[in-house]
């Protein structure tokens, strides 16, 4: 057990005093099932490790999806003050950008029974994937430059993308400090031939049905019905973005001596944001993040053109369209109320959603009356949802809510305790056609791995962050 003081302040809300070197509260989100799931691993120990940053404001906040990860929990937000705060790498994560985009279409997931199986495979076949995976494109140090400058912007510019998708892409796909004279040249090399392929892990490319509708209006907005066929997409910056987190992590660790404060757990290891390290840092995960949208936006042209090539559909007749692309893994500088007044501050979303509701300045046009898409991913035999983001989200964690469902356990444990031909039986129940490159992968994470995420949902929900539009399930999934 973790000797964690937990205060229930409602019924998804649970306070973690300031204690000790912690500069802010904890705040978790949760009902009481979620909170006996944290009870065993060290997630609730790295909220508190997070809140004695310098710089944090507010308080150290942990979404209902959070389980232990590198530094911060996945599911942790945390802000910090430009002058006198922090960046830390493990606030990030190693897969930088690692996010998902919706492809809605005007398909019936109804249309594709006789061609499921042999579409499926056709999308395995275009779109690379498993550890390591490489692509049909072998970039030179020139272009990869060029990916981590433009983002999807280059990808559209070289014909695997439209540049309509930019306005349902979370910052047009492209954050505009990306500087690549600050990467290394073996985090380039990384990035030369795994540029459209999807990774293995929790990354994944699902053809999903539209089951229920729960908010009319907003679907309808989004270009949502019910048997509506969807393209579903979780992949980030691939070894590029590794390389990028491990390159800086190493020399963070070297600097935090030289620093005036220390740290609960060297895994935060941090620089101060204003600095030249907290600069370059910033600079360099911009790169990672503007590869990862460029990687997306690929990944969403192969999918459509294997429809295309395989069910011989035109655009027309398919009506393919991106819906939305976020990001989980990502520092943003951002404006947000801080005891009231208007402060910018670098806000670490680790296996987070940004979610700005309705009116926000940021959105695009399309979605500034009803509020942002939030894509929340299951995986293989769980549902997924689209939520759409709520006022509560900026009067109480800076603009974010979960992103999926959250492991229940760890990867080894699942290869342990879980029986694979019982999991393939399982998905076959359930109509749900996979693909999996890697032999672990559906052990690793299969549904009992991780969290209910439908309870996950509700507690965003009754938190007033963001709330359901549409529930997903898997028809066919493809795995690394």
């Amino acid at each position: 057990m973790i000797d964690i003081s937990l205060e229930p302040v409602d019924e998804v809300r649970w306070r973690i005093p300031k204690t000790g070197g912690m500069r802010v509260e904890g705040i978790v989100y949760a009902d009481r099932e979620l909170i006996k799931t944290l009870k065993t691993d060290g997630s609730l120990r790295q909220v508190v490790n997070v809140a004695h940053l310098p710089g944090i404001v507010k308080a150290s906040l942990a979404m209902p999806d959070i389980h232990q990860g590198y530094g911060f929990p996945i599911g942790g937000v945390a802000a910090m003050e430009i002058e006198g705060g922090v960046i830390s790498p493990g606030g990030v994560g190693y897969d930088i950008n690692c996010g998902c985009r919706v492809v809605r279409s005007n398909l019936k997931a109804s249309d594709l029974a006789n061609e499921l199986d042999f579409l499926l495979s056709e999308l395995y076949r275009t779109v690379p994937c498993g550890v390591g995976g490489t692509g049909r494109f072998h970039l030179s140090t020139k272009e990869v430059r060029q990916v981590m400058r433009a983002g999807a912007h280059w990808a559209i510019e070289k014909g695997l993308g439209d540049w309509e998708d930019l306005e349902f892409t979370e910052d047009s796909g492209v954050m505009d400090a990306a500087d690549p004279s600050v990467i290394s040249d073996y985090a380039i090399k990384r990035g030369q031939d795994q540029l459209g392929t999807l990774g293995s892990g929790n990354h994944f490319l699902e053809l999903s049905r539209v089951e229920a509708i729960f908010d009319a209006e907003t679907a309808e907005h989004f270009g949502l019905f019910e048997g509506q066929l969807l393209i579903f997409i979780h992949s980030g910056s691939r070894g590029l973005g590794y390389q990028i987190c491990d390159d800086f992590l190493h020399e963070m660790v070297q600097l935090q001596s030289k620093l005036s404060f220390t740290l609960p757990d060297r895994q935060l290891a941090c620089a101060p944001i204003s600095s030249e390290m907290g600069r370059r840092y910033f600079s360099a995960m911009a790169c990672a993040a503007n590869y990862a949208w460029a990687n997306r936006e690929i990944l969403m042209t192969l999918a459509i053109r294997a429809f295309e090539e395989t069910l011989h559909l035109s655009p027309r007749e398919h009506g393919f369209r991106l819906l939305y692309d976020v990001c989980h893994n990502i520092a943003k500088m951002e404006t947000h109320k801080v005891n009231g007044k208007p402060r910018k501050v670098c806000v670490h979303r680790k296996g987070a959603t940004r979610a700005f509701p309705a009116g926000h300045p940021s959105l695009p046009e399309a979605f500034k009356a009803i509020g942002q898409p939030v894509l929340i991913p299951g995986d293989m035999g769980t549902a997924s949802y689209i939520l759409v983001a709520q006022s509560g989200a900026m009067e109480e964690t800076f603009g974010s809510t979960c992103h999926g469902a959250g492991r229940l356990m760890s990867r080894s444990q699942a290869i342990k305790h879980l029986n694979r031909q019982k999991i393939m039986n399982f998905l076959a129940s359930q109509g749900i056609a996979i693909r999996a490159k890697g032999k672990k992968t559906l052990l690793e994470e299969a549904p009992d791995a991780y969290k209910d995420i439908d309870r996950v949902v509700s507690v965003v929900e009754k938190a007033g962050i963001s709330s359901r539009v549409a529930r997903l399930v898997p028809v066919g999934v493809i795995k690394g």
